[in-house]
């Protein structure tokens, strides 16, 4: 996919730069595979804000995203790429040979009309998904499991991806698009390819509204406030805090580590990601 700039007929076209989706599916998603999507605004089940600058934007229908891959040794022939606009990654429709439609992650370089299937061990073409223990050293994966059966939960996002550089006593080592270098079961199944949609790291939206439209609501610097409403807050003008940067229930942020110690899954990181 390529970006489009705008011309800057408008104050909002200035400086708007989007992926151009004109080869994605037009219509609307498949009946049977969505379902409603209702919006929280940032809210709990209390009414109590626990996400913030959340809330508005567009309506949207939820589509339901086969991360499990479970369908073995059925293949499927993909329908169409759509968008989605629940994540950045774009979506394949995929029809398997018994009649049963699917949505899948759409890796990049797969085209309508691709054969795709699910099994132990197979082809390493893009959009097949196989155990990790098959896949042969060197190979670009993404939609990567940690437990087996548990679906994939890494290299989701646009333009991610792992990639496998050893193996080790039944286990893979993977390295992530972050830098970070992990030991995964080799029973865990991942995806051939690199996710689609890599240009989307360079979108500009162009103005304030376009957030909004996305729900996303305006963020408000802590020194702006009130003292009753962030610590960084009060002063006569414009003042500095004058303590650690905090949070506004005063835990420390840019830069403090909030990973818990001893987390369970360290002994599976054999490098920590880039900082």
């Amino acid at each position: 996919m390529a970006l489009k700039a705008y011309k800057p007929v408008t104050p909002g076209t200035r400086g708007l730069v989007l992926v151009d989706r004109s080869s994605l599916w037009s219509g609307r998603p498949h009946k049977g595979l969505v379902g409603g999507k209702s919006a929280t605004g940032g809210r709990n089940v209390h009414g109590h804000i626990t996400a913030w600058h959340r809330g508005g934007g567009h309506k949207k229908l939820y589509r339901f995203i086969d991360f499990l891959r479970n369908k073995i040794d059925v293949e499927a022939v993909v329908e169409r790429i759509e968008y989605d606009p629940n994540r950045t990654a774009f979506i394949a429709l995929v029809k398997y040979t018994d009649g049963e439609y699917s949505y899948l992650i759409a890796p990049q370089r797969l085209s309508i009309g691709d054969r795709i299937i699910s099994s132990a061990k197979t082809d390493v073409k893009v959009g097949n998904c196989m155990k990790m223990i098959n896949i042969p050293v060197g190979t670009i994966i993404h939609n990567i499991e940690l437990q087996v059966g548990k679906g994939a939960q890494y290299a989701r996002s646009a333009g991610t991806y792992g990639q496998i550089i050893g193996r080790d006593s039944g286990k893979v080592i993977v390295k992530l698009s972050s830098g970070e270098v992990r030991l995964i079961n080799g029973e865990c199944r991942a995806t051939i390819g690199a996710v689609s949609n890599p240009d989307q790291k360079n979108v500009s939206l162009g103005k304030a509204g376009r957030s909004r439209w996305m729900g996303r609501r305006p963020v408000n610097r802590g020194a702006a406030m009130n003292p009753i409403d962030h610590p960084h807050g009060g002063g006569e003008g414009k003042s500095k805090c004058g303590r650690q940067l905090v949070t506004p229930w005063g835990k420390p942020t840019k830069g403090y580590k909030t990973r818990r110690k001893a987390k369970p899954s360290d002994k599976f990181i054999l490098t920590r990601r880039k900082k």
